[in-house]
């Protein structure tokens, strides 16, 4: 069964001098994606791959996780979410994936993939993980990184 986790970059910095795909993680932001990082490494095993969008505040969150990722152009901002879904392989594909990326791309996966027609939220930080099991598609788990917070 494959799983699919989407997880969106953490706080980052408003504005930055080489432009949106320059802007890096706040304070605030590498804690978030340290504590989100933490708690996913402890659930996931070798078989998962992790892929994230090529923008500098992606990166720095997928860094959280502390294992080999992949930079992909296809999860930059404005990507559709269709793209995101066929990269990752969603609901197909043998390995389970992590794409760390950007709203409101992820916000609309997550509405395909739950098969609702409307605008999902994914707070910065954040991950929803779905899996698929025969033709069912089960929520497993929605977190918020502040519920991390201690």
């Amino acid at each position: 069964a494959m799983q699919i986790i989407l997880w969106r970059h953490a706080e980052a910095e408003d504005v930055a001098s080489g432009g949106d795909l320059a802007r890096v993680l706040t304070k605030r932001g590498r804690k978030q994606a340290e504590r989100m990082g933490e708690w996913l490494r402890e659930r996931l095993d070798d078989d998962w791959r992790v892929i994230a969008s090529p923008a500098k505040r992606a990166v720095q969150t997928a860094k959280g996780l502390g294992r080999e990722f992949e930079e992909r152009e296809a999860l930059a901002p404005g990507a559709s979410a269709a793209a995101i879904l066929r990269e990752a392989g969603w609901p197909e594909a043998r390995h389970s994936v992590v794409i760390v990326g950007h709203q409101p791309t992820l916000g609309e996966a997550a509405a395909r993939i739950l098969g609702v027609r409307s605008d999902i939220g994914i707070r910065k930080g954040a991950i929803w993980w779905f899996a698929r099991k025969g033709e069912e598609t089960l929520l497993r788990c929605v977190l918020d990184p502040e519920l991390l917070e201690r």
